[in-house]
């Protein structure tokens, strides 16, 4: 099995007119648990946004207020139809009662991927 994860090529892509951005959102203290329930329910609906494509939650490891977003939109269309959507509307209502702070937005436009095939061949069932 190690041979051939050693032999396998990455996926690459070149990713043009895709639109993404790092979010920061920095919770009142104590709610990253709910701060992360309301980011679950709302990554659980996305396959009615087919053109966002990543949507990550990542934890800050040195920081327990701390969640990161990183999203990925096909194209600027994709990203407004993500803000318009009922889904977004919902989760943001939440977000506004357990935000410290208003959400930090990095935006970006990415050019090239490369991921590990491997990663794609996990058990992702949850």
């Amino acid at each position: 099995m190690q041979d051939e994860v050693e032999g396998t090529e990455p996926v690459q892509a070149l990713l043009p007119g895709r639109k993404a951005m790092v979010v920061r959102l920095t919770c009142k203290s104590g709610l990253r648990p709910a701060l992360l329930d309301a980011l679950n329910t709302y990554a659980d609906g996305l396959a009615e946004e087919p053109g966002t494509e990543v949507f990550m939650v990542s934890l800050d490891p040195e920081n327990e207020d701390l969640v990161w977003l990183t999203e990925v939109f096909k194209d600027d269309d994709a990203e407004n139809e993500h803000r318009s959507s009922r889904g977004f509307a919902t989760m943001i209502a939440e977000l506004n009662e357990l935000l410290e702070e208003p959400p930090a937005v990095l935006r970006m436009d990415p050019l090239r991927l490369v991921m590990q095939e491997t990663l794609l061949q996990e058990d992702w069932a949850f």
